[in-house]
């Protein structure tokens, strides 16, 4: 059978609108493939607490050249203000955030001394050290001590008001992290309450001040913590059974998930569910006590790379969906100075030499090797995407 070679002028019209429109469509719909499958990662999202009670560390100097250069950590939590530190990280543009220590709360409720303590340990950084973050305190709450606790809120609000004077508030947040102990309720999620008294005396104004100048509400959830041998798969990330909430019918696959939906719910009880959490600790040891369960290189490898993948991945939780979490992991080094049980002092991601404790992903030739990976895969869809126009042109 022979065709007609020379068609009608309305059927070649036709012909060439519909292969326009089909070649458009498939075009943008292999771009859009390819480019969710390259444009990938957690860089931008994952930091590290930075601590330093161990006789042992490499100078920060050399720390900040090591996280710049061979990891995909851009965030760094500090627990002061180091003047070395802060200088290590100059030109690095590696956000940092550093901490007033909790003895110093009180006295920063004194105009004069935030202004001084802005004026010696912030302001001489700022032009080459991108400091993002002070932290007011760590886990003031926790310490039941009284004087702290009521100085807290005033600190910060002082310490803003310091910041403004220097014209740096629109750079620099304020904001204090808190252990869950925060709360009198976490289970279910749903029912999540903080400690009476505290809710409406020290949380609700600190939360009003976080919403007032846009800061986060900072948070130290531990699964390890609050694991046991029955719950060590939940806390883990590992499939199971996990968690019905009956109040919202919702199920809860990990413990993290829990954790952040009951701080979630007792702030939502207080009217400030809109405030951004971050996740400024949390992590697992590698080395722990006898009595301790699931402590050892394997768990802490599959808690942070899991830890990583969920916070990254755009999921949130049940009560918060399609959201990341800005997440500092606990902690860069092993800290043999730090008092308490064996596994206070074994959190680190890296031995002192740099040689990482277990493999999670942040080194960069991991990266590098993903994004070959990904490189790769854009090209291929790409070059298929446009061997289909080719062929229906």
């Amino acid at each position: 059978m022979q065709y007609n070679s020379q068609p009608s002028p309305l059927l070649t019209t036709n012909m060439e609108k519909a292969l326009a429109t089909f070649s458009a469509s498939t075009a943008t719909a292999i771009l859009l493939l390819a480019s969710t499958l390259y444009i990938q990662g957690v860089e931008g999202s994952i930091g590290v607490n930075y601590g330093t009670l161990a006789n042992n560390l490499p100078p920060p100097a050399q720390v900040a050249h090591f996280l710049l250069e061979s990891t995909i950590i851009n965030r760094v939590r500090l627990f002061d203000a180091s003047t070395e530190i802060l200088r290590a990280f100059a030109h690095t543009g590696i956000e940092v955030t550093v901490t007033v220590t909790n003895d110093q709360i009180p006295h920063l409720t004194n105009i004069g001394f935030a202004q001084e303590w802005l004026k010696s340990n912030v302001q001489p950084h700022v032009r080459t050290t991108n400091i993002v973050r002070i932290l007011v305190g760590n886990e003031v709450i926790s310490t039941a001590n009284k004087l702290l606790i009521a100085s807290l809120v005033p600190a910060m609000q002082t310490l803003h008001t310091a910041l403004v004077g220097a014209s740096l508030d629109s750079r620099i947040k304020i904001s204090s992290p808190h252990s869950l102990g925060i709360l009198s309720s976490s289970s279910p999620p749903s029912g999540g309450k903080f400690r009476q008294g505290y809710d409406t005396h020290v949380l609700k104004p600190l939360l009003s001040f976080l919403r007032a100048t846009n800061s986060p509400f900072m948070i130290n959830p531990y699964p390890f913590f609050g694991s046991s041998p029955e719950t060590l798969d939940y806390a883990l990330f590992r499939p199971g059974s996990g968690v019905f909430d009956e109040n919202t019918k919702l199920s809860y696959t990990n413990m993290l998930d829990a954790q952040l939906d009951a701080v979630f719910s007792a702030m939502k009880l207080l009217g400030f569910s809109d405030i951004e959490i971050v996740i400024s600790e949390t992590g697992w040891p590698s080395l722990g006590d006898s009595s301790q369960v699931g402590v050892d290189a394997e768990s802490a490898a599959q808690y942070n790379r899991n830890l990583m993948q969920h916070v990254t991945s755009g999921a949130g939780t049940p009560l918060m969906p399609n959201r990341t979490f800005e997440t500092y992991i606990f902690a860069l080094f092993n800290e043999d100075l730090k008092p308490g049980p064996t596994c206070e002092r074994n959190f680190g991601l890296f031995l002192p030499d740099m040689t990482p404790m277990y493999d999670i992903g942040i080194l960069r030739s991991t990266v590098a090797a993903a994004s070959k990976f990904h490189h790769a895969t854009y090209i291929s869809v790409l070059t298929i995407g446009l061997l289909i126009i080719s062929n229906n042109g």
